[in-house]
């Protein structure tokens, strides 16, 4: 008989024949729209966030919903609050509250630019959703985003039942904000070692800043992020700093030491026409190695940033996508 791998992995979802038709003809235009637009780094960071709010990006302009509301929540500095955004459940019952905090390569992006993915998540998970609005990079490196992230996870904490009615119970976020998510787990399951979520949603997050893993080098589409891009945000997040120091667990989850933490069920969700795919499988198989639950999801030919376009306009992948978080965090509540 043969042997059989300690490690299994399914390698159908990865083959290109794998990828419908919509995929691959969303994929292409998706490129076509990005080329010949400009880059954040080229025109500076400030100004390309006011030209993705105006709509003068190759991408749509966020969409604001009416379920939105802004409110601040205290920072760990005397005088200054973090701004952050709440949707309710229809359903006008929260089961719990989900935190989320949000990608753009820590340089763009906002509590307020994925408003149809929280609405989704709270209406179909019952939960409310906490949206934080980080400080950015380059403006406000490393630990600045850190620091907002640590002291709203740690506010929900202590606060949430009193002001939702509800515990915090998940915590998640897309990108960098999947990076972001990771790392603030790991502090509050030190700052508050009596606390444990039901579960993280670590949607195609970054996990090694250091050098990077191997696909971000082998992936060469110019699919929504690619090599140049994503240096140019870590260069931003976190300037300066040598290889060694990007190795430190609270810039590079990647290097935690998982064996010693109390690790939540994390759902790892990604596409494979990601330059970040190896992030997603390679730090879910540690989770697991670390007697961890860790649930990857891989999507045929799904962009980075996938889940959130609308279903309608990102193929079947988005829809799948969708239904697997759903289920994962119902599955829990």
């Amino acid at each position: 008989m043969p042997l059989t791998s300690d490690l299994s992995i399914t390698a159908d979802k990865f083959k290109p024949e794998a990828i419908s038709k919509a995929t691959h003809d969303f994929n292409d235009q998706l490129i076509k729209i990005m080329e010949g637009g400009p880059k954040w780094y080229e025109v500076g960071a400030e100004k390309y966030r006011r030209m993705r709010e105006a709509g003068e990006t190759p991408l749509p302009a966020p969409v604001e919903l009416e379920g939105g509301r802004n409110i601040t929540l205290p920072s760990r500095e005397q005088g200054r609050s973090i701004p952050c955004r709440v949707f309710e459940p229809a359903s006008g019952k929260a089961k719990g509250v989900f935190y989320h905090i949000h990608g753009g390569g820590w340089v763009l992006q906002t509590e307020r630019s994925q408003d149809p993915y929280l609405e989704y998540v709270a209406d179909n998970c019952n939960l409310t959703i906490v949206s934080v609005g980080y400080r950015l990079a380059p403006e406000h490196p490393y630990p600045a985003p850190n620091e907002d992230c640590y002291d709203i996870g740690e506010y929900l904490i202590d606060n949430a039942e009193k002001d939702y009615g509800a515990p915090l119970l998940f915590l998640g976020g897309e990108s960098a904000g999947g990076h972001l998510s990771a790392v603030t787990c790991f502090h509050l399951l030190r700052t508050r070692p009596q606390f444990a979520f039901r579960g993280l949603i670590l949607n195609y997050g970054v996990f090694d800043l250091s050098n990077l893993l191997p696909q971000a080098y082998n992936f060469t589409k110019p699919l929504v992020l690619d090599l140049e891009i994503m240096t140019k945000f870590i260069e931003a997040y976190v300037p300066g700093k040598t290889v060694a120091e990007k190795r430190d667990p609270e810039i590079s989850p990647f290097f935690a030491n998982l064996t010693l933490m109390k690790l939540p069920p994390a759902l790892f969700v990604v596409g494979t026409y990601d330059m970040l795919l190896d992030d997603s499988v390679v730090m879910a198989t540690k989770w697991v190695m670390a007697g961890g639950e860790g649930v990857l999801r891989a999507y045929p030919g799904a962009p980075h940033g996938f889940t959130l376009f609308p279903p309608e306009v990102g193929t079947e992948t988005v829809k799948d996508a969708m239904d697997d978080i759903t289920v994962f965090i119902n599955d829990r509540c």
